[in-house]
């Protein structure tokens, strides 16, 4: 079974309408061996606020140093969105060995007249694939209710329900008490209490029914034994929070060395803070369930806590894209959450409202309306999905409510680039309705063309089988694609359109085999430079938001024509850029103590300088495998006398640390570059390198320093690197750092074999597709003993990993010994441009 095979069959059970209890969920999960049996689950349930509380337990759980597993739903984008480990989708070929599994015991099922639901296969999926990876906590979020929800084939040892409203009352109730009582059920047994942000008549059923409760609720609000205090926003994308903790002494609870947490937020609104509140006594309870040793295998504390909640970035949730226009996306799909909408929206001041409306069939479309703030525009739209509602119902709903400017879309592409198009500088563009619109919206905001290197038919044929395009289609469209290839993910209708026009132009369009209604599709898209100039103007008048997939077809082929300056900025600006390394630290490899002396470090900077560097990376953290962290003011000390001794010459300074604190001394100091080897993973990096205004190099690692021996499941390492950079882009972005000041790393070593690192190497060019400078980190890492190199025997293999990457478009290498790797950076440039140089030979 291919991936399409097996993504397809595991959609096409949609079809069958769900049915409350647990029963069938066990007998599959018995039927693949009862997987996670010994896992300790935690389970969310309410109306609203489940994912992102659920996102907020697992971020928390993930920096106190647990491995953690995330169940969620809906996905914005893809099937594998649904099922992570340690922030990391499911692979494609996990998907598909499970569905090849089950798929004969389903159809038998089926076959009896007794089929399972899609919700409950991928359920026992993610709890399959949980017990694979060996995690120590899952986080679970219901589907729908709690007591005959798929999710309650587990038994949790903690658990919650967010928030009570009247919800799906064809299923779970026609009152709030039913609705309460049924979620209720999925309380943990024993001593733990059920965690609950519910307030009045809804807490009450609750603890009629769970029995002990554990209580959140606003300060100044109802009585309850956590308090949470929403501070307002301190920024366009954070907000501040105090966290009074209950006494621990109810339940599996650890010692904190806080009764009060005061921390920052990346999600807004006094629902979030109630959300926060909530995962914070969840993720103490989960690991308060551990045994002795697990529980001290890592360290739940006041800061893993606070770090936790700031990096919980959960997209579609009041998700500020940008603000300048103010473009928020947020899922709110019921009438509750449309007014906790607008009562955040209301903290941001803008001009005018300019709404893109999508929705599901099912929903109060007529109270949404009427508790959003009151559009000066608005645009409706039907989603991808057979459940959506047909744009001119909701376009009569606003009319009725006495909006002026109504118009529909053809589809959400479509309305976000119309309603894009009206939004001033200083206005609102706000999607919401349904995350399935603002999976769309993001989708075409975020979507990235993968320009892709193809010499030969063995090498087209890769790239086919990775965006899963049948074998068939596979074998007869290699020998199409030894030229200008470019892939993509689609909506079906935009596959569709893709594949007849390029045909006609004489190209070719290969599309997954993944056919089903409301995915994306992967495409790859073969043909000449002039075909992809005539398919790029005929896309420019077609619908569905193809306008905006030509623009990105454009850039990814070279039909767009460069920026020109009048003077260089920075130092990658006019080709390849050297930046020299210089560890003062004791124990770096390859280089550890050679510079650890401050007069040592001073003379190796202008040697540097001297050798042809243009940026001077200074570090004073070893990142090498099982490297001890360095204190905060230890790491200053060692690089701020350098920074300052140095700050004077002729040459860009980088610092090289993950700590925000190091980094602002050092900017103080006099350092022109953040180089971040954690991919910021300090929330704070991001704000102080927008700030400063500087740039900030984001580099993709696992661990940091790196784990030895770390197995990483990587299903394209190319493929997985850049989408995981392309969030961590999108969150500088969001901080306000332009993307032009944001230089990304693959991060080679990091989390990485060296077959996985050689394979970033050669297929470096896509990394085009995130529009950003790109930097390689390859020094004589351990990656050359692929090629028989040892440690004191790499320098050779260094260099000509340099002229590789220049050749295939570094614009920042990285390297210990500069004058080799400056001249083969040189050499590079000439060939690109022989009139490079004035020198003369005899």
């Amino acid at each position: 079974m291919d991936y399409h095979e097996a993504a397809d069959f595991l959609f096409d059970l949609r079809r069958f309408a769900v049915r409350p209890g647990t029963e069938s969920t066990a007998a599959l999960r018995s039927a693949v061996g009862n997987p996670g049996d010994e896992l300790p689950f935690v389970q969310i349930a309410g109306s609203n606020g489940k994912g992102s509380t659920a996102k907020m337990v697992e971020s928390i759980l993930r920096e106190a140093g647990y491995s953690v597993g995330l169940y969620s739903s809906p996905h914005l984008t893809s099937l594998d969105e649904r099922v992570q480990v340690d922030g990391r989708p499911i692979t494609a070929s996990a998907v598909t060995e499970f569905a090849e599994d089950v798929r004969p015991w389903l159809i038998d099922r089926a076959a009896d007249g007794d089929p399972l639901t899609f919700f409950e296969v991928i359920t026992v999926m993610g709890i399959w694939y949980f017990d694979r990876e060996n995690v120590d906590i899952a986080v679970l979020e219901v589907g729908l209710g709690g007591e005959y929800d798929a999710t309650s084939v587990v038994d949790p040892v903690a658990s919650c329900v967010t928030t009570v409203t009247l919800e799906h009352t064809d299923v779970l109730g026609d009152t709030i008490e039913e609705i309460a009582t049924t979620k209720a059920k999925i309380a943990p047994d024993g001593e733990t209490p059920l965690v609950t942000g519910a307030t009045g008549e809804a807490r009450e059923a609750v603890g009629a029914e769970a029995g002990d409760l554990l209580t959140v609720g606003l300060a100044g609000g109802e009585d309850s034994d956590c308090t949470v205090s929403y501070d307002g926003r301190v920024n366009h994308t954070e907000a501040r929070v105090g966290i009074e903790l209950p006494n621990v002494d109810r339940g599996p609870w650890p010692a904190l060395d806080a009764s009060r947490l005061d921390v920052r937020l990346p999600l807004l609104g006094e629902h979030q803070a109630l959300n926060a509140a909530v995962a914070t006594l969840l993720a103490g309870q989960a690991v308060g369930s551990l045994s002795d040793d697990d529980r001290a295998a890592a360290d739940l504390d006041a800061d893993a806590i606070g770090r936790g909640l700031r990096n919980a970035h959960w997209p579609g949730r009041f998700e500020v894209i940008s603000d300048e226009p103010l473009v928020v996306l947020d899922g709110a799909h019921n009438p509750e959450a449309t007014a906790t909408l607008a009562e955040t929206l209301s903290t941001f001041a803008y001009d005018d409202l300019h709404l893109v409306f999508g929705a599901m069939h099912d929903k109060n479309h007529v109270e949404m309306a009427a508790t959003l703030p009151t559009p000066d525009s608005v645009v409706t739209c039907r989603p991808n999905l057979s459940r959506a509602e047909d744009p001119a119902v909701l376009a009569r709903v606003f009319e009725n409510a006495g909006v002026d400017d109504v118009t529909t879309g053809a589809s959400v592409a479509d309305a976000f680039e119309t309603a894009r198009d009206r939004t001033g500088s200083n206005d609102c563009l706000l999607v919401c309705g349904s995350l399935f619109a603002v999976g769309e919206a993001r989708t075409t905001m975020t979507r990235r063309a993968v320009p892709k290197r193809v010499d030969d038919s063995e090498t087209a044929r890769e790239v086919l089988s990775q965006a899963h395009v049948p074998a068939t289609e596979a074998a007869t469209d290699s020998e199409r694609a030894v030229h200008e290839v470019v892939t993509m993910q689609v909506e079906g209708r935009q596959a569709t359109i893709l594949d007849r026009e390029l045909r006609s132009l004489g190209g070719n369009c290969a599309n997954s085999g993944v056919t089903a209604a409301g995915e994306l599709h992967d495409v790859v898209l073969m043909g000449t430079v002039d075909q992809f100039r005539a398919l790029t103007d005929t896309l420019d008048g077609q619908p569905f938001g193809l306008r905006g997939i030509a623009d990105e077809i454009r850039g990814q082929v070279g039909l767009t024509a460069a920026e020109s300056t009048d003077s260089q900025q920075y130092p990658w600006d006019d080709g390849t850029a050297v930046m020299g390394i210089l560890n003062v630290t004791p124990d770096s490899f390859h280089d550890g103590g050679d510079f650890f002396d401050r007069e040592a470090a001073i003379d190796g900077a202008k040697t540097l300088i001297e050798e042809g560097a243009d940026i001077i990376d200074i570090g004073g953290e070893s990142t090498r495998p099982g490297a001890d962290p360095v204190p905060v003011d230890e790491e200053i000390q060692r690089v701020v006398p350098v920074i300052e001794a140095v700050s004077g010459l002729d040459v860009w300074i980088s610092v090289d640390t993950r700590k925000a604190a190091v980094a602002e001394a050092a900017l103080e100091a006099g350092a022109d570059i953040l180089n971040d080897v954690a991919g910021l993973e300090d929330p704070a990096m991001r704000f102080l390198a927008a700030d400063h205004e500087v740039p900030v190099i984001v580099m993709h690692s696992i661990d940091t320093p790196v784990v030895p021996d770390r197995d990483v499941d990587y299903e394209d390492v190319v493929e997985d690197v850049i989408r995981a950079l392309d969030e961590r882009v999108l969150l500088a972005e969001k901080a306000g750092i332009p993307r032009e000041r944001i230089i990304v790393d693959p991060g080679l070593g990091f989390g990485k074999t060296a077959t996985e690192s050689f394979d970033l190497l050669g297929r470096l060019g896509e990394f085009d597709a995130l529009g950003c400078p790109v930097l390689v980190g390859h020094s004589h890492k351990s990656m050359f003993d692929h090629v028989d190199r040892t440690p004191d025997d790499r320098l050779d293999a260094t260099v000509a990993a340099t002229a590789l990457s220049a050749d295939r478009g570094a614009d920042i290498v990285r390297v210990h010994d500069v004058a080799e790797n400056r001249a083969a950076v040189d050499v590079q440039r000439a060939v690109d441009d022989p009139r490079t140089g004035d020198s003369r030979g005899e």
